[in-house]
């Protein structure tokens, strides 16, 4: 079967997500999506697979349109989808997460079921203990059940949202391996991602996207300077780090032990001076998160002393941290650092130093757009967080920075974004720190932590166990630290 797009419009108040999309996708075919954040790729794909209506425009299957009103609506037309978070149950066992969404009426053929489950694992190299619960899968197994699950409810076509947001290498291969064997049983695979890597590895067409328009389409192999072209535009570079006169010490932090949920960081040492960028690598897991936490005044310490600019701040609470000048942006931009169903204009006012009990709204839109204009997000004051991308979401979370920061904290600050937005992100980050701001910022990607830290500072199951000085690191060095080696095995 053929999928057909014919003339998608979805609007987001002023922000045209979908800008009259056609495209069709061909049977047998590993199918690339590919576009910067905010292109309209993941709302193209939401209006396929039934999780939001499109305002016009039709999805057709064979020459045949289709109401898609719902996912229910989609996988009942042979289209399934996988998120970046795999839906799964994680109180669940892999085999109740596999029927789940079955026809089976009140009583399910669990017996059936665990047969259907075993023969997908046999024929796509997949291993599960039907028994297990999900929530101690892998994400990239948890990719695997759903994969599962969708094709024995009968999905043709698979849609993969970034899926290997969060996936060990090795994962994504056997991810790789999979799809290809799916597009080998004429399956319709669309590949959505802003990572040219990936396209060029697996797919064999690419349709580029930009500011909701299918701007592009080409047959694998293509020189990736044309799909650079297509995805960007006129594309402009920022240097990366550059030196800069550190300053006093800015944090000191000694035989610090702090807990959030399981993780513990035990007996930490470190200090970094002002205009310094330190790094924080390590898996994921190993305490990063738990000492950007502790630096904001979100966790207390259980033991050991915390200084910000000279002061005592332990046991100190949020407020006391933000009056100190520290302020912290977390990976979950949507779910911790932004408001569902509130606008921009709200979020600007939330974030103003007024004390009035009235709210002048004039004056909210007035610093809105004011903060659009300058941090140039895709949308209105009026526009919802939610409806933005990720990464008008990061623009809309640099752009609410109190100005004066003494340091600035970020986990995972260029997570899911594209390589000019990432770069964007990083050059207004620097700008801060030529003013003298100290940033500490963790992430999983060792292009940036070498690119952009003075120092990285590597986690190993809640310890610190090394601080390398980044011009004389390797990539290779740095992963080996990261798997608590300190060289090639």
């Amino acid at each position: 079967m053929a999928l057909e797009l014919r003339d998608i419009h979805k609007h987001y108040g002023p922000v045209r997500a979908n800008d009259g999309v056609t495209l069709t996708f061909q049977p047998g075919e590993l199918h690339g999506l590919l576009g910067e954040n905010g292109a309209g790729k993941s709302t193209l794909m939401k209006v396929i697979s039934g999780f939001i209506e499109a305002d016009s425009g039709e999805v057709a299957i064979d020459g045949t349109p289709i109401d898609l009103r719902s996912p229910a609506d989609a996988i009942t037309a042979g289209i399934g989808m996988l998120h970046q978070d795999p839906l799964v149950f994680l109180p669940f066992t892999v085999l109740d997460n596999f029927l789940a969404g079955s026809g089976g009426g009140v009583r399910l053929d669990r017996k059936e079921g665990a047969a259907r489950l075993e023969e997908a694992a046999r024929r796509y190299g997949f291993t599960f203990d039907p028994h297990t619960l999900a929530r101690n899968l892998t994400v990239g197994e948890r990719q695997q059940l759903e994969i599962a699950r969708l094709l024995w409810l009968g999905a043709r076509v698979l849609i993969l949202d970034e899926p290997t947001t969060g996936i060990s290498a090795s994962q994504r291969e056997k991810l790789f391996e999979v799809l290809r064997r799916l597009a080998e049983d004429g399956m319709i695979v669309i590949f959505v991602s802003h990572k040219l890597e990936e396209i060029e590895q697996l797919c064999d067409r690419v349709t580029v996207m930009r500011h909701g328009r299918v701007v592009g389409d080409a047959v694998m192999p293509v020189p990736a300077h044309q799909l650079v072209q297509l995805m960007f535009g006129d594309i402009t570079t920022t240097p990366g780090r550059l030196p800069a006169a550190l300053g006093d010490i800015a944090v000191r932090l000694a035989g610090v032990t702090v807990t959030e949920r399981l993780v513990t960081v035990s007996e930490l040492d470190l200090e970094v001076r002002e205009a310094e960028v330190l790094g924080l690598a390590g898996l994921e897991g190993s305490g990063q998160r738990t000492l950007l936490q502790a630096c904001a005044g979100l966790i207390p310490p259980r033991r050991g002393s915390l200084t910000i600019g000279g002061r005592a701040m332990a046991g100190s609470g949020y407020r006391e941290f933000r009056a100190a000048g520290v302020h912290y942006l977390p990976a979950g931009r949507l779910e911790e650092g932004l408001v569902r169903g509130m606008s921009l204009a709200e979020h600007f006012e939330l974030t103003s130093d007024r004390t009035s009990f009235f709210v002048d709204w004039g004056t909210a839109a007035e610093r809105a757009d004011e903060g659009i204009r300058a941090y140039s997000i895709k949308g209105g004051a009026a526009s919802t967080a939610e409806s933005l991308s990720g990464g008008n979401q990061q623009r809309l979370l640099l752009a609410m920075m109190p100005g004066a920061t003494r340091l600035l904290l970020l986990e995972h600050p260029t997570r899911g974004l594209d390589i000019e937005s990432a770069e964007w992100v990083w050059n207004r980050l620097l700008e801060r720190r030529a003013s003298g701001t100290s940033i500490i910022f963790a992430s999983a990607d060792l292009d940036e932590l070498l690119r952009y830290s003075d120092r990285v500072a590597v986690f190993f199951a809640g310890r610190v166990i090394s601080v390398v000085e980044t011009p004389s690191t390797t990539p290779d060095e740095l992963g080996h630290l990261i798997g608590g080696r300190s060289g090639p095995a």
